[in-house]
This record gives structure tokens, sequence and C-alpha cells, in this order.
């Protein structure tokens, strides 16, 4: 069922869904199920999963030659996704992203999608990766979400990349992503919006957006998207503090900002046990007053760690 759809069916109920992210290079899906049994309690309509180009170093031998060596390596999305669906019969919400895949291995991957019957697509243009500093897309692939998001939409109408006929069509709804406190990347908000805009023209159904730590950030962003003529459902993203180090680690990763009551009472904490709970009771307040502004979904960055989103989803679902 497409992500639209479930937030239509709960008739303005406040749904509860999260994101994990694959095993790294070595785990197993074990690691997954141990992330989501203690979510599933709630009733979780869908559950995103990301997706992870490979990450790589060149060392240097003796000799002088250099050896391209992986460093970061993640199992398929797309058999996550078959996982979770299978054990727990919910929607599974893989991304995709235009970094690192070339169009060819973005369509096998959708055929694949498809042939699973999963309905939803979150499609980003992914970050750059560390080595390189700045985004670098596949020689064969796509530089701007848009141009993915047009990929999905062709073969939506039966266009593939190497066939004269029409073929199977399938039947993806798009979500993308938005920020509140716009992409870092973006020269302005209002440029951010622009292109946010074209996406929903495009055909994207729905919005999840960066995480942020003040609701009204949120409500500005989400009052701009509606005078922009941006109808479509906005989910807010949220993810916990839980160590004393994320007051500096988050805002420079993510690009977002602190508010200074947040940070005065991290400021307070000894330890990243208190800064836990403070990240906790702060993530609680948003939620609840998000719910009553009656958003169409909470949903949480999990990071895989289930069990500090678990103690808020308690106090809310």
């Amino acid at each position: 069922m497409k992500v639209t759809q479930h937030i239509k069916r709960a008739k303005g109920k406040t749904l509860f869904s999260f994101e994990i992210l694959p095993p790294r290079k070595g785990e197993n899906v074990n690691g997954i199920f141990d992330a989501i049994d203690p979510l599933m309690e709630f009733n979780p309509p869908f559950i995103d999963v990301t997706y992870h180009r490979e990450e790589y170093i060149y060392k240097q031998h003796d000799n002088g030659l250099l050896e391209k060596v992986t460093t970061r390596k993640r199992p398929g999305t797309v058999g996550i996704c078959a996982a979770i669906m299978n054990k727990y019969g919910v929607d599974a919400v893989p991304h995709i992203i235009c970094g690192g895949f070339s169009r060819e291995e973005t369509e096998n991957a959708l055929i694949d999608l498809d042939f699973l019957g999963i309905d939803n697509v979150l499609v980003l243009r992914g970050d750059a990766i560390k080595s390189e500093g700045r985004f670098v897309p596949d020689p064969d692939g796509h530089s701007y979400a848009t141009e993915l998001m047009q990929q999905v939409l062709d073969l939506n109408q039966g266009k593939y990349l190497h066939e004269e006929v029409e073929m199977a069509k399938t039947n993806f709804s798009m979500g993308v992503a938005g920020y509140p406190e716009k992409h870092f990347e973006a020269p302005s908000l209002k440029s951010d919006m622009k292109y946010l805009k074209q996406k929903v023209d495009m055909g994207a159904e729905y919005i999840v957006t960066q995480m942020f730590f003040d609701n009204q950030k949120y409500f500005d962003f989400v009052e701009k998207c509606r005078k922009a003529d941006i109808n479509v459902p906005i989910i807010p993203g949220l993810k916990p503090l839980t160590t004393l180090n994320h007051s500096t680690i988050l805002p420079s990763i993510f690009h977002v900002d602190l508010p200074d009551d947040l940070v005065d009472e991290l400021d307070k904490c000894k330890d990243n046990k208190a800064a836990k709970e403070v990240g906790i009771e702060w993530c609680v307040q948003q939620s609840k007053e998000l719910m009553e502004a009656k958003v169409p979904c909470l949903h949480y960055y999990t990071m895989s760690k289930s069990q500090v989103v678990k103690q808020i989803a308690e106090k809310l679902f």
C-alpha cells in the first residue's frame, strides 16, 4: 500500500514510522530484526530502509601502486525490504539515490523492487562520500534527484532504458526529502523551495523532512510549502539526541540548528546518561506538539538503535 493511502486511511490520526540502516559489511539480518522488534507494538504501517553507496580509499603499496579498498559496503536494500515485508507484513519504503549508481543499476533495482510488490520509493540525490568532499555523480548516473525521479516516472509508463517497445508498467509512489532549514547546498530557502515544488509538480506524492529540533521551523516550512502550492503530506522527521557530542556532531553533519533552550539543558549534563534523558524528553515534547497539530505521521531516525525511540513512542502511541 502507498504511504499516502496509509495516511488517508488513518483519518487524521498521526501514524508512527521509522527509518533503519542496512547492516554493515559482515553483519546479518538478525541485527535488523533486533532493531525492529521492539517498535512493532506501535503498529508502524511502513518502515524506511536507507540506501548506501560503496565507500573506499586508495591504499598505496611499497611499489607505488594504488589499490582500491572498500571501507564501507552494506548488504542490498532490496533484500532487506523483502525480509521486512516477509517477516512483519508491513510496507517497506526503500530509499534510492543518485550517487554511486548508474542508470542501469538503478533500473535493475527498481525492477527487483517492483517484483517484490513494493509500492513506495523515497527518491534522494544522496550525499557525497567522505573521500570526495563534494557530490560526484556516477559517469552514467544521475546528478539530481529530479533526474532520478524521471527514471522512476518512465518505468511507471513502461519506458525502459534499452527497449524500443513499451514494457510492463511499474506503479511506484514517490516521496522526496524536504529541508525546514534548507539544504546546505541551496543558496536560499526560496531557491530550495523552488526545486521542491518542481519535484511535487513532477509527481512526488509526499515529503519527509530532514531532522529538526525546533518545531516552529517545521511549521514555518509547511506554511511556506502551502503558499507555494505544495499540498502533499509533509511528514516530520525526528532524531532524539542520545549523547553529549550529538550537540556538535548533528549540526555539523546534518546542517541543523539546536534551540538555545536545548543547548542550555545539554550544557548542564555531566555525562551521556544525562544527555540521553534530556534528548528523550525533548523529543517527547516535540512529538506531542506535532501530534496536537495533527501531522500525518511522526517519522523517527533510529540509526537502527530502537530502544530510545521505544521509550519515546511508549509515551505517545
